[in-house]
């Protein structure tokens, strides 16, 4: 498996700019996404949470992207921080897709990066006709 590339918000959004075919995939909760998100993100959560915040794997996680995105899609892959989008970029990268990147430092910022929202980038909040987890699944 190659390394995947880290990109800070900055750099994900030139990239989305750059491709206008390329998509950013939100991993976090359905919530979070409603909360604040890139503009035009996609919200398919990696893990949920039970009301003790312990995760558990979405089990459709990967059908709904590929549902979603064709394998040679450009994907960036982003959460609050850095660290789910980087476990949903590695199973990516392993079901196929060749073209994945996280951003480091996702929305919120992290050590890794300011983040989408401490950078000044589009947010958009609620769930956008076409891009919130529960429709999207309904698809699959």
């Amino acid at each position: 498996m190659n390394a995947i590339p880290q990109l800070d918000s900055e750099a994900a959004a030139a990239a989305l700019k750059r491709k206008p075919d390329a998509v950013y995939l939100d991993v976090r909760s359905p919530d979070e996404f409603r909360a604040g998100h890139p503009a035009g993100a996609f919200n398919v959560p990696v893990f949920f949470f039970d009301a003790a915040r312990r995760p558990t794997a979405n089990a459709d996680f990967v059908a709904v992207v590929e549902k979603l995105c064709p394998h040679d899609t450009t994907i960036l892959v982003g959460c609050q921080s850095g660290v789910r989008s980087m476990r949903a970029a590695e199973m990516l990268q392993a079901r196929g897709y060749a073209d994945v990147a996280n951003v480091a430092g996702g929305f919120g910022g992290s050590p890794m990066g300011r983040g989408w929202r401490g950078s000044g980038l589009p947010v958009e909040r609620g769930d956008p006709p076409g891009k919130g987890y529960d429709e999207l699944k309904s698809r699959s």
